[in-house]
């Protein structure tokens, strides 16, 4: 049927049912024979190419709109993908090329060539094909602006980058300023309790030595004794605050016996002083374990902070303090049985912060949980500090 494109394109039946079929598409639809001329064409495709139909029936459809590259480059007709695709009987798809109008300038095309068969043998050609000026126009817009997008993401990164740079040391720097102020902080109180201890303490033995002298002295004397006896029962009294004072200033067991002494004899103290019953767990392994003098000041301080905390607020009537071994990390634990309360998301106490910022000095990590009418539970994780 097809064996002559070219008269069957000039046969007036087929011809008006051919422009039927092609008059109602949107896209430009053209044929070829195998020596490349056009044999139809709907007007939609003249008019993209600036021609009437019939000024392009019987043209060399590479030469007439498909001769040269987007950049002005001659395009073979052996490298024009129409024509391999109907000289070796496939189909193809391309939308990267461009064809050229009438007055000479070009267009951005999507096209699509179908061989055209007579049984198994080629005859030709369909080709359909549309501008897509809007659509590379949009796609290089969006381009550009997925560019400029990137590019703003890449400056507001970089600036974030920096700023968490800046926040980083900013912070590293505040740890270092706050462990250098806990240092300079426990030297104070070091130098303070030795200046009382040395100055106020001799001060108040010999004081106490030299009424007892007297008190020995005056034996005849009952309402002078009383008084005597009353001045010894003050000094006494001054000398127990002063020993507390001390104790809260620089405990002298922690720098001679150590942190888990020194621990025991603050819960010691803590419970004959405010009635609390406070317990301590302390593993031989713990208790065999030494952190090195920061380490043990810090604890200390974090369990003291906790503990006066407890007595100023939990209205608790037990306390555990307690200790254990996990692998090489030392986990050290305090509950209590308390009214508990309600933890705001980040800390905002100077308590709870100072805590905090102690444990982290040391490398330890800070954990607290509690709710009202539960107690609270406060763990300090050092880790890799047993052997």
């Amino acid at each position: 049927m097809f064996a002559n494109l070219h008269h069957l394109s000039h046969h007036a039946a087929w011809r008006r049912q051919l422009e039927m079929l092609l008059e109602s598409a949107g896209e430009g639809i053209y044929g070829i024979d195998l020596a490349g001329r056009c044999i139809f064409i709907n007007r939609v495709g003249a008019e993209l190419l600036g021609y009437e139909p019939d000024e392009v029936l019987g043209r060399q459809m590479h030469y007439l709109i498909h001769h040269s590259h987007g950049n002005g480059a001659r395009m073979p007709v052996e490298d024009c993908r129409i024509f391999k695709a109907f000289k070796e009987g496939c189909s193809c798809r391309v939308e990267d090329e461009v064809l050229w109008r009438r007055d000479g300038s070009p267009f951005p095309a999507e096209y699509a060539s179908y061989p055209i068969r007579n049984g198994e043998e080629v005859v030709g050609a369909v080709v359909t094909f549309t501008d897509i000026t809007e659509r590379k126009r949009t796609e290089a817009a969006l381009h550009a602006a997925r560019a400029e997008l990137e590019r703003r993401v890449v400056e507001r990164t970089a600036e974030l980058s920096a700023a968490h740079l800046q926040l980083s040391q900013a912070h590293d720097g505040l740890l270092r300023l706050s462990a250098h102020l806990n240092a300079v902080r426990e030297e104070e109180r070091a130098h303070i309790a030795r200046e009382i201890h040395d100055d106020l303490g001799a001060s108040l033995t010999a004081m106490q030595l030299e009424l007892n002298w007297l008190r020995q002295r005056l034996t005849d004397d009952p309402l002078m004794r009383r008084h005597i006896d009353a001045a010894l029962e003050i000094g006494g009294g001054a000398m127990d605050a002063l020993r507390r004072i001390l104790n809260d200033l620089r405990p002298g067991v922690l720098d001679h016996l150590g942190l888990w002494a020194a621990l025991e004899s603050l819960l010691e103290e803590t419970e004959a002083r405010s009635g609390l019953r406070c317990s301590f767990i302390c593993p031989g392994e713990v208790e065999r374990c030494r952190l090195g003098r920061d380490a043990e000041i810090v604890v200390y301080r974090i369990v003291q902070e906790v503990l006066t905390n407890t007595q100023r607020h939990a209205e608790a009537r037990r306390v555990c303090l307690s200790t254990q071994a996990q692998d090489r990390d030392l986990l050290i634990e305090m509950s209590d049985d308390g009214r508990g309360m309600r933890l705001p998301a980040q800390p905002i106490s100077f308590g709870l912060l100072g805590m905090q910022e102690r444990a982290r000095a040391i490398g330890g990590e800070l954990a607290i949980a509690s709710h009202p009418g539960e107690g609270t539970w406060v763990s300090l994780r050092l880790r890799g500090v047993l052997a």
